[in-house]
């Protein structure tokens, strides 16, 4: 069994769609899938919606916004993850409410899931709402990734692998192949995985939640793969779009506590002098963000990392 888990907040409309494509391709592809949408306080209607429209989908209803990884985290635990066996599905997927499922991409990331007992972790291929090409799968951030986003260097680097990109010819090809991690927009992972790595680390508020979680799951052994074949429309944003000040500092503030701890010694400085130097770039460009980056260079600064 599937189980899938979407952390909705004020997108009702978009939550819809990805809901109506996710049941529609589970029935043409039979596979018994179990739905679980936490919405995060939503104040657009979504959880009357999803109680007169989709009954058989179980619904947290939060009083609050709880962020990405505590969202994902009350569904499963509600699953009975991370200790108990009984019930559990085989495997997860967390899917973002602003995606729509292709015909076939939800069968095509579970059975290649089971074609190896190490791996662990399933990511898609994406593609914009126009039909456009999305990078779904990434290596580790490292310091080009830094260097390559706040610097001015040149712009042929972005779509480069030294920022963290696969070339596009390995999707182009079809075959699966191994990833650091994939996008958290679409993201399966095998129940034994989540058992021995744990939940995703709450004090990831919002971004970077997935990064850390496959960096724990690949450091129990298991591999990570990029599945072309399994198709999804990821739009972006949605959610995080409506408060784009506080997205900018939630975002860096995650990186922050990705790089401080999982890197130390001279890449950790160099990483910090990079974001001080980016983040006054970014000041002079976007004057409204001023604050945010002044917060977000002493965040870097204070060499404290939350809990």
């Amino acid at each position: 069994m599937l189980a899938i888990i979407i952390v909705s907040w004020n997108v009702k409309e978009l939550l819809r769609d990805c809901l109506l494509s996710v049941l529609a391709d589970a029935r043409e592809s039979a596979l018994d899938v179990e739905i679980w949408v936490v919405d995060n306080a939503s104040r657009d209607g979504t959880p009357q919606m999803l109680r007169d429209e989709f009954p058989q989908v179980q619904l947290i209803a939060g009083e609050k916004n709880l962020g990405f990884a505590a969202g994902n985290n009350a569904a499963l635990r509600a699953l009975g993850f991370p200790g108990r066996i009984d019930a559990q599905p085989d495997a997860v997927l967390l899917l973002n409410p602003d995606t729509i499922v292709k015909p076939g991409a939800l069968r095509a990331m579970m059975d290649f899931l089971h074609t190896g007992e190490k791996i662990g972790i399933v990511g898609a291929n994406l593609q914009f709402g126009d039909g456009t090409f999305q990078h779904g799968a990434y290596h580790f951030p490292g310091l080009w990734q830094l260097a390559i986003e706040l610097l001015p260097l040149p712009g042929r680097l972005y779509d480069s692998q030294l920022n963290g990109r696969y070339p596009r010819d390995r999707y182009e090809r079809g075959e699966p192949f191994p990833i650091d991690h994939p996008l958290g927009a679409a993201m399966l992972v095998r129940a034994e995985a989540v058992r021995q790595a744990g939940l995703l680390d709450e004090a990831y508020k919002m971004y970077v939640e997935e990064v850390d979680w496959a960096w724990r799951i690949k450091a129990q052994g298991w591999a990570a793969y990029c599945v072309p074949s399994a198709r999804i429309v990821h739009y972006g944003g949605q959610s995080t779009g409506q408060i784009r000040a506080e997205s900018f500092l939630n975002l860096w503030q995650s990186r922050y506590r990705f790089y401080r701890l999982r890197y130390h010694g001279g890449r950790l400085a160099l990483a910090r002098q990079i974001v001080r130097w980016g983040m006054k770039r970014k000041s002079r460009a976007y004057p409204e963000l001023a604050e945010a980056c002044r917060r977000v260079v002493e965040i870097w600064q204070s060499g404290r990392v939350a809990k």
